[in-house]
Formats: structure tokens, sequence, C-alpha cells
């Protein structure tokens, strides 16, 4: 197993092309930001930011990298594909991450062969984004070196499921036998995050909750429109 992330923070700086932090120098400043803060590791979308994230920091941090691309006969889209994979491990990364449910992926590829084909062409450590127990037990068997819990939540077999999951995590960290578990996924306070740390986590990914204004703008916005003094309401 490849142990290339120190137990601690990795912040999420990601923008998609419907965002306002999209392009530019932005993402790579806030993980600078993020790097000063105190994060261990930083998860990063597209080979661009990848590389521009690893000259800002000086190499200094591990990089999770991946490709977020859509495809019309999957709902897979985390580094989905062999293409995806191959810009990933030409890319300034550490990690390559990718999406572990047991979903169709695009084209037919399975996840066994998208894991060969990184052990046999690079040094990089490979990160399981899961969704269910089931998910988790298989790719520990295919040797991956992280196992998150990215998708949970997000998928059709787990929507519903609130996260966090503190008591997923005891699971996933009492079963799993070789990988490193982290905790990834609706981490957006400071109860939340404490709550998988009691669990025994080690390993966070937060991104929204640090990376993402409009998000965070969103829930002050919902409590202050909701509030009585706000609304006009009196008690």
């Amino acid at each position: 197993m490849k142990d290339v992330i120190p137990k601690g923070l990795v912040v999420s700086c990601q923008a998609l092309k419907d965002e306002p932090l999209y392009g530019g120098s932005t993402i790579p400043k806030m993980a600078l930001a993020a790097m000063m803060g105190g994060a261990v590791g930083i998860r990063a979308n597209t080979v661009r930011d990848i590389n521009a994230i690893s000259r800002i920091t000086e190499g200094k941090l591990p990089i999770i990298g991946l490709i977020k691309r859509v495809y019309n006969d999957s709902p897979v889209y985390i580094t989905p594909t062999i293409k995806e994979v191959k810009a990933l491990i030409n890319s300034a990364c550490t990690v390559i991450a990718l999406d572990a449910t047991r979903r169709r992926r695009p084209g037919g590829a399975t996840l066994r062969s998208l894991i060969a084909y990184i052990r046999e062409n690079s040094e990089k450590a490979i990160m399981a984004d899961i969704a269910t127990y089931e998910d988790a037990m298989e790719a520990d068997a295919l040797g991956v070196d992280y196992i998150s819990t990215t998708m949970r939540s997000y998928t059709e077999d787990t929507k519903g499921v609130i996260i966090p999951d503190p008591e997923f995590c005891a699971q996933l960290l009492n079963d799993v036998k070789q990988a490193t578990v982290v905790a990834e996924g609706g981490i957006n306070s400071f109860a939340a995050l404490r709550s998988v740390l009691d669990a025994g986590v080690d390993h966070v990914i937060i991104g929204a909750a640090i990376t993402r204004p409009q998000v965070i703008t969103r829930v002050f916005v919902n409590v202050l429109e909701n509030h009585p003094t706000f609304s006009g309401e009196t008690s």
C-alpha cells in the first residue's frame, strides 16, 4: 500500500465550468491558502488545476487528482475511463481518485482494468470513491490505497443517507483490511467533523464548506431568511 497522504485535513479545491471560481488562478490560490491554513493535501479536478496547484505550492503537498467527465452511457463521472486515467498519470498529482461504485462505467470499462493500468504504468497511489459497504470491500480486494466515502448519498442506492455517516465510517475502519479509510462528504460543521473523528477516522476531506463560497453563502442566507427578525414574524 502506498501511504502518501498524512493524517489530517485534505481540502478539495474544485470549480466546474458553470461556477464563478472556474478558470484563471483562483483555484490554485485557494489551494495555497489551504496549505497555509494547515491542510495536509489537496483534492483537485482537471490536469490544468492539478499542475497549477503543484506549481504554486511548490510540490509541498500531495495532490489527489481526478477528472470529472460526463458520458451519455453511464452515471459514473469521476475519472470514468482509461482516457482520464492516462491524463492523470501524466499530471502532477500524487494520488489518482476514481469512482469505485459498482455502477456500469462508460464504454464497458471496469474498475479492475483501470486499477491494473495505473499499477502497471505509474507509481501513483489510488483512491477509490465509494458509496456502499460492498463498493468498499471490492475496492479493498482490488488493492487500492485509499477508500473515501465520497459518493455516499450521491448514488441511487444511497440516496437519502444522511452524511457524514459516522457509523458507516466505523464499519469500514473495522472491516477494510488494506486501504486507509477517508471520510468525505457532508462535513460542513465542527460537529460533523467531530462525529467522523470520534468514529476513528484520521484522514478527512472537506470541500464545499471551505472552498465553494456560493454554497457557504446560501447556508447563511437560509438561516437569515428563516429568522423571525428577517421575515417580519414576531414571537
